[in-house]
């Protein structure tokens, strides 16, 4: 019986579905639990940069267990590949599938894949695969590529495991390849690990209700996830949506703006998103492939759809229709450069709710600070003088507000949905760095009705001398409010060197620094967007925004109309009322499209008479010191 059709002729009943579905559910989430126990890299076992997952024979979702959402379709259309590379006739029990072709994944090289075909008497029944970041895959580590060959290491498709049995020539090849080969072969490891529990796992559900009940199941939870979601999109008004947005530049062409330009079109239960007028593909490192363009529209479907239904499969999608040319900046072709490869795609779900803003306001937010605003650091420990690669940032930033809520403080960007940052005391323990400062941005959600979520601070010291890379997006191109709200603080990175003024990049882009001892770099989030007019905030809740720091008030006064009682914090209510009304009248508060930088607060130089910083005299102790008490205390 072919196994592509089987699961069409048997019809499972309800309580097997569900036995089903949950059993796909427990085998993902023990996926990604064994994978976390058994990493050796943090960006894999605290910020869970990473996706696994479960595929029928034919390479179609069964359920993934996030990670990021935005590999929503990238593991699936990586296991297509595998299929196409080798036909299922040529893959044998023992088999363990390897690439990390950016072009194949849609993503950087850093992004090695691995996946396992599963057998049930003699037939591929179903595919087990797990997509982890590797810190060092090779390439060049500092500066900005402008192509491939540049970023690392690129491994074809291979088979890393043939009949259970190792290559050793394969292993070889990486380990010629990365610097940290220790660390490298330790997550591979891992890797394994979780995609043989995914194997194991759907055998027990196999052997225990039987092939047809399992694939008749799965038959069936689509089938019920494509219902919801046609259900979801014949609520939407029939139309054709557009919207604009901009990214600040690729880092090639300082002060170019990308545009990013999108069409959706409504027609029943049926959503087709057009990606044709988006930028093409850009001479930084900022391009994606084409699958994640595709993952991008569907990320944003499915929050607008069946955002809580689980699991996440191929059924979801099937209402959806994605139109995306080759040579996109999200549908990169061969040699652009995709290290960056998540920052567009962010921006490109938050323009799709953009975009039907006007036919489902109750159902979409504003712009959020979309970067994972990240700085690259490495360098050598003085200790043993052993090199370190660190992914710093994922500090979470501002969402926009709903038209019944304020956005979230502090969540990480939408393309990295459930991953995590890197826990302050991680990062001391393991780096020569110190963490001076980890805050919320005061004034940095958009206001309105209900306020944008603030963005985050990070004030990071060296302790030693490092090299420091950002790559920051979406500073300029400012998260938009909706029906009235006002833009939030865009994303931003600075520089403060012991003894000196800060130096800020108004694109956000930082290549190639080495810091000393007592210099830091600063990560700054943007908030969310704000959500309809400040002068309709309820004043109990501004006045919280103002005791809890969240808004200062100056911006009170400026964005909500508030009016405080002489020398307090407290808001004179009548006085308020009566301001809201005049500037009402006069058509205020304006929305600000420019950049907007938060007064100097830890931008200012340190306070002592020290100006040559790497030619005094202090002890480390003296200079953590005075380098803090200059950054953190004014």
């Amino acid at each position: 019986m072919n196994v592509a059709t089987q699961g069409a002729k048997y019809r499972t009943d309800p309580v097997t579905t569900e036995i089903v579905r949950n059993g796909l559910i427990a085998a993902t989430e023990e996926m990604k639990t064994n994978l976390m126990r058994t990493a050796y890299n943090m960006i894999i076992y605290e910020a869970l940069d990473f996706t696994v997952g479960l595929f029928d024979a034919k390479g179609n979702t069964v359920s993934i267990g996030l990670g990021l959402p935005m590999f929503i379709r990238g593991m699936s259309d990586t296991v297509k590949a595998k299929i196409k590379h080798y036909g299922l006739e040529k893959m044998e029990p023992g088999d363990i599938l390897l690439t990390n072709d950016a072009y194949t994944t849609g993503s950087h090289l850093n992004h090695m894949t691995f996946s396992v075909p599963i057998f049930d008497k003699g037939e591929v029944v179903a595919f087990s695969a797990c997509m982890a970041h590797w810190p060092d895959v090779g390439g060049t580590l500092d500066g900005i590529t402008t192509d491939i060959y540049s970023e690392g290491l690129q491994m074809p498709i291979v088979k890393a495991y043939r009949k259970g049995v190792i290559s050793e020539e394969i292993m070889d090849i990486i380990r010629m390849n990365v610097r940290l080969p220790e660390r490298a072969m330790g997550d591979l490891r891992a890797q394994i690990a979780a995609v043989k529990t995914g194997e194991k796992r759907f055998l027990e559900m196999l052997q225990k209700y039987g092939r047809d009940a399992v694939l008749g199941g799965i038959e069936a939870i689509m089938d019920q996830s494509e219902a919801l979601s046609r259900q979801r999109v014949r609520d939407i008004p029939d139309g054709v949506y557009e919207a604009e947005s901009f990214m600040d530049d690729d880092g090639v062409q300082i002060g170019k703006k990308i545009p990013i330009r999108i069409t959706v079109t409504v027609a029943g239960d049926k959503m087709k998103v057009d990606l044709t007028e988006v930028s093409k593909q850009v001479s930084g490192f900022f391009n994606s492939g084409e699958t994640a363009g595709r993952s991008c529209c569907q990320v944003a479907f499915k929050c607008l759809t069946s955002a809580l239904e689980l699991p996440i499969n191929d059924g979801q999608f099937r209402a959806l229709e994605v139109v995306l040319p080759p040579g996109r900046v999200v549908s990169a072709v061969k040699p652009a450069a995709m290290r960056m490869w998540m920052t567009f795609p962010m921006t490109i779900v938050d323009t799709v709710f953009k975009a039907l803003a006007p036919a489902i306001p109750d159902k979409v937010a504003a712009g959020h600070h979309a970067d994972l605003v990240v700085g690259r650091v490495n360098g050598r420990r003085l200790r043993d003088n052993s090199f370190y690669i660190y992914l710093g940032g994922l500090i979470g930033g501002g969402w926009g507000a709903k038209h019944d809520s304020d956005g979230m403080n502090a969540t990480i960007a939408i393309n990295d949905g459930d991953t995590h940052n890197g826990p302050s005391e991680q990062v001391e323990a393991k780096y020569p760095l110190l963490v001076e400062r980890y805050a919320l941005r005061a004034d940095s959600g958009g206001a309105g009705q209900h306020r944008g979520g603030l963005g985050c601070e990070q004030v990071v010291q060296a302790r030693n001398d490092i090299r420091f890379n950002a790559q920051i997006d979406r500073t300029k191109c400012r998260p938009w409010g909706l029906n009235g709200g006002l833009s939030a603080f865009g994303n931003g990175v600075g520089i403060h060197r012991y003894g000196e003024e800060e130096q800020r990049f108004p694109n956000g882009k930082a290549f190639n620094f080495v810091l000393h001892s007592g210099d830091a770099y600063i990560l700054r989030s943007g908030g969310g967007g704000g959500y309809g007019s400040p002068l309709e905030r309820d004043l109990a809740s501004l006045q919280n925004d103002v005791r809890q720091g969240y808004v200062g008030k100056d911006a009170a006064e400026k964005n909500y109309g508030a009016v405080f009682k002489p020398g307090t914090i407290e808001l004179d209510t009548a006085a308020t009322e009566k301001r809201r009304a005049e500037m009402k009248k006069a058509g205020l508060p304006k929305d600000e499209q420019t950049e907007v930088l938060e007064p100097a607060g830890t931008a200012h130089a340190h306070d002592h008479a020290h100006q040559h910083h790497h030619h005094d005299n202090l002890t480390d102790e003296e200079r953590l010191v005075v380098a803090m008490s200059g950054r953190c205390c004014s």
